[in-house]
C-alpha cells in the first residue's frame, strides 16, 4: 500500500490520485526494467553478472526516488537528483554493457528505461534530446560489442520515447490536478478575505459619518466652553447622543440584529460554496420564519459556510432548515474534515454563536465523525 502524503491544496481525493499515479508509474517502469534484467539471466560470466546486477540495482534505486519526486510538488533536491540520475546512467555503461553480449541487447533496453524516466525529473520536451544522447551511447555500445546498431537505436529511441510519452502524460495530468486543488484553496481564502473586507466596509460606512460629526461637535463644544457654556453643553450632549446611537448601530451590525432575508442568505452561501467547487444542496424552510429566528439562523449560516471553505476540504455540503412545533432547526453538514474547526481569532466563531443562541433560547451543537462535520442550530419560533 502506498502511504498518502498531504498535497498542498488537496484533499483525500487528490491524495488517492497521487497514490494511483505513483503505482501506475512504478508498474510501467518496473516492466521496462524487466527487459534489461533478462540479460542478467543470459550472462554466463559471474563477474559480468555481478557488475551488471550492481548497475541495474543502482539505476532502479535512483529511479524509485525519481518516481516519488514526480508526484511530490516542489520536492527538495531536484537538481541533485537529476545529477544522480545522469551519474548512475553513465556508470551503468561499463557495468551493464558487457552483459549477455551477442545474446541480448542489455544496455539498449536499459537505455530505453533511462529515456522513459526523463519526464519524471524534467519537462517532457527534454525527452527527445535525452533520447538522442542515450541512443548514441547505445549505438556505440552495440558497435563495440558487435551487436546490431539498428536494433539498439530502435529499442532505445522507439521504446524509450514511447515510455517517456506515457510517463509524461501521467505526470502532467497529476500536476494539473494539484494546480486545480491549489486554485480551489486560493479561491476559498479569497472568499473569506472578501467577506472580511465587506464587513469592514459596512463598519466603516456605519461609523464614519457618526465619528466625524462627533469629532466636530466635541471641538465646537471645547471652543464654546468659555464664552457660551449653555451652547457648549448642548453640543456636548449632542455628541454624547450620537456616540450612543453609533454604539447601538454597531452592536446591531456585529450581532446581526438588522433585518435579514434568510432565503437570500441561503442562496448567497450556496452560490459561494458551488463557486468554490463544493456540491451544495440547500433545503429552505417550508414557510417564512419569524424575523428573530431568521436573524439568528442567518448568523449561524454565515459562520458555518465560512467554516466549510476555510477549515475543510469539502466535496459536498447540505444545508437544511425545517420548522417544527415552536422551533426552527438548521443543519449544515459537510465532508472533508480531519479535525473540528477552531474559532478564528478575527471572529466570534461557533463558540460565540453558541453563547448568542443560548441567550435567545436556542441551542448550537456540533459533531465530527468519519470526516463529516455537522452544525445543528435550533431557535424558538413562538412569540
Amino acid at each position: 500500500m502506498v502511504a498518502e502524503v498531504a498535497v498542498p491544496g488537496g484533499g483525500a481525493a487528490l491524495s488517492r490520485a497521487r497514490a494511483a499515479t505513483l503505482v501506475s508509474l512504478a508498474c510501467g517502469m518496473a516492466a521496462t526494467l524487466l527487459l534489461p534484467a533478462v540479460g542478467l539471466t543470459r550472462e554466463p560470466d559471474r563477474w559480468r553478472l555481478a557488475a551488471g546486477t550492481v548497475g541495474l540495482v543502482a539505476f532502479a534505486l535512483v529511479l524509485a526516488v525519481a518516481l516519488y519526486a514526480a508526484v511530490t510538488p516542489e520536492p527538495p533536491g531536484r537538481l541533485r537528483l537529476r545529477l544522480g540520475y545522469v551519474g548512475v546512467t553513465v556508470l551503468s555503461v561499463p557495468l551493464v554493457a558487457p552483459v549477455a553480449v551477442g545474446a541480448w541487447p542489455t544496455w539498449a533496453w536499459l537505455g530505453a528505461a533511462v529515456v522513459g524516466g526523463v519526464p519524471l525529473l524534467a519537462p517532457l520536451r527534454a525527452a527527445a534530446p535525452a533520447a538522442a544522447g542515450v541512443a548514441a551511447v547505445a549505438a556505440a555500445v552495440a558497435a563495440a560489442t558487435g551487436a546490431s546498431v539498428g536494433r539498439a537505436l530502435l529499442i532505445t529511441g522507439g521504446v524509450g520515447l514511447s515510455v517517456a510519452a506515457v510517463n509524461g502524460f501521467q505526470v502532467w495530468f497529476f500536476r494539473l490536478l494539484v494546480q486545480a486543488g491549489q486554485g480551489r484553496a486560493a479561491q476559498a481564502r479569497l472568499v473569506a478575505a472578501q467577506e472580511r473586507l465587506r464587513f469592514a466596509g459596512d463598519v466603516h460606512d456605519l461609523l464614519g459619518h457618526h465619528l466625524t460629526v462627533i469629532a466636530l461637535k466635541s471641538e465646537l463644544a471645547a471652543r464654546l466652553a468659555a464664552d457660551d457654556p449653555a451652547r457648549a453643553g448642548r453640543e456636548a450632549g449632542e455628541a454624547q447622543r450620537l456616540a450612543a446611537t453609533a454604539l447601538t448601530e454597531l452592536r446591531r451590525t456585529v450581532h446581526g440584529y438588522r433585518r435579514v432575508d434568510l432565503a437570500e442568505q441561503l442562496t448567497a452561501v450556496g452560490e459561494v460554496l458551488r463557486s468554490s467547487g463544493v456540491r451544495c444542496t440547500v433545503v429552505p424552510p417550508a414557510g417564512e420564519l419569524p424575523s428573530e429566528a431568521a436573524i439568528q439562523l442567518a448568523a449561524v449560516l454565515r459562520e458555518a459556510g465560512t467554516n466549510v471553505l476555510r477549515h475543510s476540504r469539502a466535496g459536498w455540503c447540505r444545508i437544511e432548515i425545517i420548522q417544527e412545533e415552536h422551533v426552527a432547526r438548521m443543519t449544515v453538514t459537510n465532508d472533508g474534515v480531519t479535525a473540528p474547526a477552531l474559532p478564528d481569532r478575527h471572529s466570534h466563531g461557533l463558540r460565540g454563536l453558541a453563547d448568542r443562541l443560548a441567550g435567545a433560547g436556542g441551542q448550537l451543537r456540533t459533531r465530527c465523525a468519519d470526516g463529516v462535520f455537522t452544525v445543528e442550530a435550533t431557535v424558538p419560533t413562538a412569540a
